[in-house]
């Protein structure tokens, strides 16, 4: 089966293995260590910690279809942040009368604006099990119909880059306006629990932090099954040389299609994760300047490895809250300075940096090897 052969990588154990250990360390250390030891990890870095995983997944959604298939998206923000709306619509709705207002049913911001009902775009969500399904279905129907008229219309390269930018520029617009039902420019926030959970425990913030690890290993082996199936192999080759892949026979725009809209799907997971971990969305988070980031992410960690993306995402949002703390203002500048510096020096990012030294230890080696043989 396609989704167990990247159990079988040497590659996908190691990076399966490193979360393992990585998520029950943190979990230990913040269970079994006093608080005023220097081990301990508290609530606030596991929060942090599942906020650069909860990255991770997203820069593996965006390493998917840019590695692999060759499609600069830089309008994955906004999957991810559909994905984050839907979740967060689902936590508004479970917190009840007990808001500032104390309507049974309708939002507080809703009940701020003088809204006499809720939009039928809002029921459902009070109900978990439809929520979720919104959490892959929204991102992933807006991925289906925006993927199927660009590829369809054969839509390539900068200009592709261009119009899913343009993409996650309107649906911030349109989500700033107070009209549309989603909370202006103040978003979703005030979150009470989840599935019955008290999401200001230390006990529900690190289940989320265990939960978001678990879903970042499954994605990673749903993208690695795809990309070492065939599927993976004619994305490749429509990467490489579309023209000539259209040549031999195969629909490419279904390919495309198809991959775009898994991404979009994790993305929005990553976005539904996101939201009960940091307490908020809002439209920020369609931002254009976000989806720019991620892709600094991916290309920082390494293009068409999928774990360099993952390395790439923890590095620079860990380098972000350091830096912030520090000089705020000029984060901005720091980050076009990084991605400058790998453009120019690590064309490949730190995966390609460690496939260099892994084959050079290879060649050694095996001049070493041979050396002896004579």
């Amino acid at each position: 089966m396609w989704l167990t052969r990247p159990l079988q990588e040497r590659s996908t154990q190691i990076f399966l293995g490193v979360l393992f250990a990585a998520v029950v360390l943190v979990t230990f250390l913040h269970l079994f260590m006093p608080q005023d030891s220097a081990l301990h990890v508290s609530a606030f870095t596991v929060t942090l910690l599942g906020k650069y995983l909860c990255y991770a997944l997203l820069a593996v959604a965006v390493d998917l279809v840019w590695g692999y298939l060759g499609i600069l998206s830089l309008g994955h923000g906004a999957f991810f942040a559909l994905g984050g709306y839907a979740m967060g619509m689902y936590l508004m709705r479970q917190i009840g009368d007990r808001g500032v207002y104390g309507d049974p049913v309708l939002p507080d911001f809703m009940v701020f604006l003088n809204w006499q009902e809720l939009p039928w775009f809002w029921h459902g969500f009070d109900m978990a099990w439809f929520a979720f399904i919104m959490v892959l279905l929204a991102p992933g129907l807006l991925a289906l119909v925006f993927g199927f008229l660009a590829f369809r219309s054969r839509v390539t390269g900068v200009y592709l880059s261009i119009i899913t930018q343009a993409l996650t520029f309107a649906l911030m617009l349109a989500f700033f306006r107070n009209e549309m039902g989603f909370g202006g420019n103040n978003g979703l926030t005030d979150f009470k629990d989840i599935l019955g959970f008290n999401l200001r425990t230390d006990a529900t913030r690190l289940g989320l932090f265990i939960a978001t690890g678990i879903a970042l290993a499954i994605g990673y082996v749903i993208c690695r099954g795809i990309v070492t199936s065939k599927l993976g192999r004619v994305s490749v080759a429509c990467r490489d040389a579309e023209a000539r892949t259209r040549f031999l026979g195969y629909r490419v725009e279904r390919v495309q299609l198809f991959v775009f809209v898994v991404s979009a799907m994790l993305a929005g997971v990553a976005g539904a994760l996101y939201v009960p971990q940091v307490g908020i969305i809002n439209p920020s988070e369609f931002s254009p300047l976000f989806s720019i980031e991620i892709v600094v992410w991916v290309a920082l960690g390494g293009r068409a490895t999928l774990y360099g993306a993952v390395i790439g995402a923890i590095l620079v949002n860990y380098a972000k809250t350091v830096f912030t703390g520090i000089m705020p203002d000029a984060w901005l500048f720091a980050l076009g300075g990084l991605f400058v510096l790998v453009t120019v020096f690590l064309p490949k990012g730190i995966a390609g940096l460690l496939q260099k030294r892994r084959k050079a230890k290879a060649d050694d080696d095996t001049t070493t090897g041979q050396e002896a043989t004579v």
